[in-house]
């Protein structure tokens, strides 16, 4: 990662055309060849930039861009398109260069995975008399996230989502066509579980007989100490 503080201007030509009047601005050029180029404010959103595949070429600037301040030019250019961002530097106030090494990606709290887990530690979120009998039931079609069993002893499988849509409905809808036919587990009734469910989603389930749980992620991780609050 090499960040470059500098007064430039810049020009993208190719399927569109744009100009960044002359500014100080922050050029990030990532170890896969792009190029971002932000201000000081709008977030994390650049100005411009240039997607990889990409390649950088620095050129000596000719004698009309010395006469206007230029010192160096860099052409960083796609390598699909073509399109080309011409980035003229007229001084570079300060310079940083460093391996950031491989990153791991970004870890999300909340994902089904560890709503799943949540969810199994706390299986009375269910109801009372609830207990678990495992998490990633394999069947056929694929593995059921919760597999339970009500206060009667029958079966409950439980699809996890963080946003309940149709397609989590007719997933958990599969399983539960298939578990029905095996008497080790019949009758089996299902529960569509989410942080937020959909209306069209949970119009669907209700009509097939299936219940729809909001999961409440800050209660279930302890954020929430509804003993510790006044309201």
């Amino acid at each position: 990662m090499r960040l470059v503080i500098a007064t430039c201007s810049v020009d993208y030509s190719g399927r569109l055309n744009a100009h960044l009047p002359l500014a100080t601005r922050v050029l990030m050029l990532k170890q896969d060849g792009s190029l971002l180029v932000h201000s000081d404010g709008g977030s994390y959103k650049p100005l411009n930039w240039m997607s990889p595949p990409c390649f950088l070429t620095v050129h000596e600037p000719d004698d009309d861009l010395v006469a206007q301040g230029v010192s160096q030019v860099w052409q960083v250019t796609q390598a699909k398109t073509s399109d080309m961002l011409v980035v003229a530097i007229h001084e570079i106030h300060g310079e940083l260069e460093h391996e950031l090494g491989e990153d791991p990606g970004l870890i999300k709290e909340g994902v089904e995975a560890h709503l799943q887990r949540l969810l199994a530690d706390n299986i009375e979120e269910l109801g009372d008399g609830f207990t678990l009998v495992r998490r990633e039931f394999m069947t056929a079609v694929g593995p059921v996230d919760v597999l339970a069993r009500d206060a009667d002893g029958n079966t409950v499988a439980v699809e996890i989502k963080r946003r309940g849509d149709i397609d989590g409905v007719e997933q958990l809808t599969r399983y539960l066509e298939l578990l029905n036919r095996d008497p080790h587990f019949a009758p089996v009734t299902g529960v569509f579980a989410a942080q937020e469910i959909k209306p069209q989603a949970r119009k669907l389930a209700e009509d097939r007989g299936i219940r729809c749980l909001v999961l409440d992620y800050e209660r279930l991780t302890g954020i929430d100490d509804s003993q510790g609050r006044l309201f």
